[in-house]
């Protein structure tokens, strides 16, 4: 049987789904990130729980929501707050994932989404910024990081640190006062599966998408990618996620 015909933006959403486990928190962002996290509620973890940055809390992601603070994002949840309330929990340590993603990402997960250019004033490029994105990346406990992948994208220092990763290496997050054990989890890229490797904290290829070698994902870094003696591949769409996605969760196609 012929493997079911998928697009690019319907592999990163798998991708990023089969990250989360269940019975966990999720700091759920708009676009990508709430069709996985709808996605996993469906397929493997009915007891996550998704977080939105305006209040929402534990929502059944039936209809697939348009905005962070839409109604859909209350929908049976287990509690509606506000924004100040979000951030608290998050300080309080009590989110497990949060989602991210940027203009720039460089070795050790520190994202840009602020300027690209040598300076400040005036920039090169005017970004939207952070958002939420500096609180996710500095509080949660695993940030996974969904970015387009190439060498003007993953480069060898960000032009400005928008959301801190693992700033220059093992142990920077915990001296700038951020909680220990907290940082980037995984990089779900356009080609790849990446994390970053526990003593040195420098990203690290997990396995290419299919139908992407190891030389491709090289070829579209801009640094040194630390490359273990095995690689997997990811998997393919299954027909479930696939139809799942199409016919649950956004039967409108109005991301996928």
């Amino acid at each position: 049987m012929s493997e079911p015909e998928y697009n690019p933006t319907e592999l990163l959403i798998c991708i990023a789904a089969r990250q989360m486990p269940d019975s966990v928190t999720a700091f759920i962002g708009t676009g990508i990130p709430m069709l996985a996290a709808s996605l996993a509620q469906k397929m493997h973890a009915p007891n996550i729980v998704p977080i939105f940055e305006f209040g929402g809390t534990g929502a059944q992601l039936v209809r697939l929501p348009r905005a962070v603070g839409e109604s859909r994002t209350f929908y049976r949840g287990v509690a509606a707050s506000g924004i100040c309330d979000i951030m608290e929990t998050a300080t309080r340590g009590f989110i497990d994932y949060g989602f991210l993603g940027g203009a720039q990402i460089d070795p050790y997960g520190n994202l840009n989404s602020t300027i690209i250019g040598p300076q400040h004033h005036p920039p090169k490029v005017r970004l939207p910024g952070s958002g939420g994105a500096n609180d996710v990346g500095s509080l949660c406990w695993r940030n996974i990081i969904i970015m387009r992948h190439d060498k003007r994208r993953f480069v060898p220092q960000v032009d400005f640190i928008t959301t801190p990763g693992y700033l220059t290496g093992p142990g920077a997050r915990e001296e700038a006062g951020l909680p220990p054990g907290t940082g980037p989890y995984r990089v779900v890229s356009t080609l790849a599966l990446l994390d970053f490797e526990p003593e040195t904290k420098h990203m690290r290829l997990l396995a290419p998408h299919p139908s992407v070698t190891v030389e491709q994902v090289i070829e579209n870094t801009g640094f040194e990618l630390i490359i273990p003696d095995e690689v997997g591949q990811n998997e393919p769409p299954t027909a479930e996620e696939l139809r799942i996605l199409r016919e649950e969760i956004d039967p409108e196609g109005f991301y996928i």
